[in-house]
Formats: structure tokens, sequence, C-alpha cells
């Protein structure tokens, strides 16, 4: 784990905090001038590494050449990103790659992972939660859509139909071509999308587990192994293997429940321009937020830890809250791993919106990796038996993360193209954070049920965006956003003149002209979208700059507005801004750090 010099306090005046924002752009102004990404800076000429290149057009031989005669191999091609996948590149090629003139961009070919973990046994009501039966009961179960899952496989079990799949394919390369899960992460994201219920449904079963679009098509993009690890390009390669099929099996959403840490601007990072390029072909991107809410290396108290490519601002990152273990939504919390914004380099402000991901029950097979490191994982057959016992079941297992979130909101997205297939992916990003439920409990204390700690939890514009996914009122809702590529890309947080801190529109949204989904001018203004004069609530601006633009927090304690961490807490707004907290190579994320680790088993509640 590396370690951080942390802020020298938690209360930082408005001269301290503009100071650190000026810093922060005087730095990402100097990054754009690099060609290298910053964790390739300074290594040691004789490491081998490997890498990602993107040129000024599409590759040629003469191009792989420029790496490939200083040693190492050709993993793959990235057409679509004018790019190439290399291993094993001695690092003495940097400089000479960074000088040559067609050579765009140079990235680590970085590691990632699902976003999920164990937890302990309790009944999960999500689909009560979420309001799952409005769509059923109006016929709507996201037949006719296909939904790429880009994940670690999908194993043969009951629930999952094999109609359903309609195209597989392996992209790592240790499974002799198989697509088959042998992690268990991808198949229980499965059964949270498409389960059918199978093995919980008959005589003697008190409840069905059952997915939110069971008539999806599915198209099985196996990218990570059996310990659930990955790269970029094998990721990248789904994504553009997703938009190659697209026409052929429908494929209108892709869900990405993994990440990994932030190390330079969307703008540059090629696993966010590969998702962005799947958005402006026409397909929705759902990524899970990342399970590092908890993190605090960097004094931030788990602000500032959105994984990519959740940091993208086109794509619906999607965080975590904690049921509770009830239907009833009135008392649920964010989970306290559930990654918090606003986002590094560019400070993006997410998540977008959150779904149940805490406890969770869905399928796994007894033989992947996940059960043999968890097995009390197994949902005990007295969950959902009527005559049940304490005994693991062979079909069910619970798990937590924001991982499991992401594939209700895919789910979510596949029912609103079923009912109007003429939806664009900004319009179905629009609808979910407008139809977001944004009456949320405002703070809450929640425990580790093993370790025992306590962590502070609260609903705010950085842990649920604009709130909690609602599918009987996305589905009821009649507002739709322009359908143009960009115009709900999420807003970025800055500091104004005056010291406020203030959503500022993404170019794209702004050279879309008046009608945009922000607004004109105050982001989420009278007669948008969003609704009257609000963001994410009623408490959530304190007024207008002199610009129009709504003010997130002014310069004032947060303390006394209760705004963004609530009135029992002494934090100002320099938390999120302090000095090395928003750029840097790997500042948020140890190389060896696991989420299991990070996460645990879920949380529990403290009353």
């Amino acid at each position: 784990m590396i370690k951080r010099k942390k802020p020298q306090s938690a209360m930082w005046g408005r001269s301290i905090l503009v100071a650190c924002a000026l810093l922060i752009f005087a730095a990402a102004a100097l990054a754009a001038t690099r060609k290298l990404s910053p964790d390739l800076e300074n290594r040691n000429p004789s490491d081998r590494v490997d890498l990602i290149v993107q040129f000024n057009k599409v590759p040629t031989a003469a191009h792989h050449n420029l790496v490939l005669h200083h040693g190492g191999a050709l993993k793959r091609e990235l057409p679509f990103l004018h790019a190439g996948a290399y291993k094993h590149v001695p690092a003495s090629v940097l400089a000479e790659l960074e000088a040559n003139p067609s050579v765009v961009h140079v990235t680590l070919d970085r590691k990632l992972q699902g976003a999920s973990t164990g937890v302990t046994p309790v009944l999960d009501y999500h689909n009560e939660t979420i309001n799952t039966a409005a769509a059923w009961s109006q016929g709507l179960n996201g037949s006719g859509i296909g939904v790429a899952l880009i994940d670690s496989g999908v194993a043969t079990v009951d629930d999952l139909a094999p109609s359903n799949i309609v195209y597989s394919q392996d992209f790592v390369g240790d499974n002799g071509g198989s697509a088959t899960d042998l992690y268990g992460h991808g198949t229980h994201v499965s059964g949270i999308l498409f389960g059918n219920g199978a093995d919980s449904t008959g005589p003697n079963d008190s409840y069905t587990f059952q997915g939110i679009a069971p008539g999806v098509n599915v198209v099985n993009l196996r990218v990570l192994d059996a310990n659930g690890l990955g790269q970029d390009s094998d990721v990248i390669a789904a994504i553009q293997t997703a938009i190659q099929l697209q026409s052929t099996y429908n494929i209108r959403v892709i869900n990405l429940s993994l990440g990994r840490g932030v190390y330079e601007s969307y703008l540059d990072d090629p696993l966010c321009q590969a998702a962005e390029q799947a958005w402006a072909s026409g397909i929705v991107v759902v990524v899970s937020g990342g399970n590092y809410g908890r993190d605090n290396n960097a004094g931030t108290n788990g602000y500032g830890t959105i994984t990519a490519p959740g940091n993208d601002p086109f794509v619906i990152t999607v965080g975590a809250m904690n049921t509770l273990g009830t239907p009833d939504r009135s008392d649920d919390l964010p989970a306290s791993y559930s990654s918090k914004g606003p986002t590094l380099w560019d400070q993006v402000v997410k998540p977008d919106l959150v779904a149940p991901g805490n406890l969770i029950i869905s399928l796994y097979t007894p033989s992947d990796t996940l059960n043999q490191e968890f097995p009390g994982n197994e949902a005990p057959t007295s969950l959902y038996q009527t005559n049940g016992t304490a005994a693991g079941s062979p079909s069910y297992f619970i798990l937590s993360g924001t991982s499991m979130a992401a594939p209700m909101v895919s789910g979510t997205a596949a029912l609103l193209l079923q009912q109007n297939p003429a939806l664009t992916p900004d319009q179905v990003k629009a609808t979910l954070m407008l139809t977001a439920d944004k009456n949320l409990v405002p703070s809450g204390v929640v425990t580790d049920p093993d370790s025992g700690e306590t962590f502070n939890v609260q609903a705010d514009i950085f842990t649920v965006g604009a709130g909690y996914l609602d599918i009987a009122a996305a589905l009821a809702n009649t507002q739709l956003a322009p359908s143009a590529p960009g115009v709900a890309a999420s807003p970025s947080a800055a500091i104004d003149s005056d010291g406020n801190v203030v959503l500022v529109l993404q170019p794209a949204a702004v050279t879309t002209g008046s009608g945009i989904v922000w607004g004109s001018g105050i982001v989420w203004g009278s007669g948008i979208v969003w609704g009257s004069g609000i963001v994410w609530g009623s408490n959530v601006f304190t007024g207008t700059d002199d610009a129009g633009q709504g003010i997130v927090w002014g310069s004032g304690s947060l303390a006394s507005e209760g705004i963004l961490w609530g009135s029992a807490t002494t934090d100002s707004e320099g938390i999120v801004w302090g000095s090395g907290i928003m750029w840097g190579s790997g500042i948020m994320w140890g190389s060896n750090t696991t989420e299991a680790q990070l996460i645990a088993h879920g949380d529990t509640v403290t009353h």
C-alpha cells in the first residue's frame, strides 16, 4: 500500500481551497502536454511493462514495429482506438514513443477486477425496494434487448436459461477458449440481471430470486480470469466486439461491473474512451462505481475514490445502497464501501445514482473461486424454502459491492428500451436520474460485522448522485431529455472566483445548445428536466453565483448548511480538494490490495 501524506487539517479556509483548486487545474494542464500517462513516468529503463499505445490513425505494421523492434509482443490490435496492446515492452522505449509524432498517448495496460466481496446472510428484497414488479405487471422483462455482459463469464446454472445467452467469447485465454465463469462474479451479476428463479420457484419455496429483466438477450464477453482479474486491453477489445455485434444482437446496454484506479483524465484513458465509443454508437454503458468508500488513505473519508471507467461523464456510474434486509426504502443507507466522487483529475460528479448492493442474493456454482474463498456466503436455504435450514444453498450466494448494484440499473435500462426502443443512451440516463428517489435518509452509522469497525455514512451528491433507482417512476416518466450524445454528461465540480463550489457542464453538453438536460446557465434550473431549482433534493444548492451556475456549497461552514457531509461533522470543502488528492499516480489504490480486504463482508447498521 502506498503511503500518502494527509492534509494538515480537515478544515480548510477559502484561500487554501482556491489555491488547491488552481494547483489541480495547473497540474492537469501540464499533464495534457505529456503523451505518457503519470504511472509511466520515471520508470527504470530495464523494467518490462504492458502498454496500450494510441496512434494518430489505425496502426499498421510500421506503427507496431515502433514498439516491437525493442522487444515485447503485440497482444492485440484495438482499431477503434487507433491503438495496439503490447506485452513485456522494455521501459527504455517510452521516451522514443513519446517523441514520435504518430504516437498520441501511451498508458499501462492496467489491471482491473470485479467489484464485489463476501457478506453475512440476510434476506434480500432488492426487487421490492426498487419497484421491479411495476415492470413485470406491464409485461416488461427486457425481451428483445441485447445486453453485453463484460465480466468473468457466465456459468451453466438452472436459473440462467441457455436461450438467453445468444453469444459468448473469451478474451482471457486461460480456459481453453471457453467463456464459462470460473470466478463466480459474472454468474452472480447475471442472476441479478436476468435470472429466472427456477431453483427458488416451487411448492416448498417461500421466496423467488428473480433477475430484473429475465427476458434479455445476453452477449457473454469474458474478460476476468479465475481470480477475478483482467487487463484494460481485454475489456477494450470486448467493448469493441459489443459495438461490432450491436446490430446482430440488438445490443443496447453494456454492463461493466469492474474497475481500477484512475491515473489520468478520462480524456486520455483508453478504457474510458472505449466506453465513450460504445455510448456514441447508441449503447447505454452502465459501470460500477467501485468499492473504496472506506479508503481514508488520502484523508478524504473515501471521497474521490470512483474507479475507471466509472469516472467518465458519459457513462452511468452506479453506487451501492444498503436495504437493511427490508423492502421499505425509507430506512436505507449508502453502503460504507461504495466509492464516492468527485472523480480524480476531472472532478466529475459521480456516482450518477445508486441501487441496492449490500448482501445481494444471486447465483453461483459450488466450484467457483468466490465460493472457495467465502464458503459461508452460500445463502441458507431457510431464506427461501418453507422447511429450509441453515445449510448453504447449492444455487444461491450472497455478495456485496457496486458490482451488484450495476446490473440492476442495466436491467432497468433494458426495460426502458423495451418500452420505448427509440430512447438514446442520454435519454435513458436522464430518465433514470430524474426519476431516482431523492427522499433519502440523510445520514447514519454502519458497522463492519467482522471487525466491528463503524463508519459514518450520508446521502450527498458524491455518494448517491441523483438518488435511488426507482423502476416504477422511470417507466412512468414522460419527460425526455434531448437525444444528442452528451446532453446527459455528468457535470464537474469546480470553484468560482468567490470560492464557491459549483457544477460545470462538460463541453459535450455545452455544445448542444440551450435545450440541454442540465439547463441553460443554471444546472438543473427551473423548467428543465430535473425539476424546479434543485439539483438532487431541496437542500443541495445554497444559491446561484453571478454567472447563474448552481452553487453546490458555499465558502461558509458545511456544518451549518448541512449540505455535503451533514450537520454532525466539522469537515469542510477542503477535504475533497486538498493538495495531492485529485491527481497523481496510484494515489488512491495500493497495487495489490483486494476489494475483499477493503469491504470485508458488507454493512450492518448501528441504531
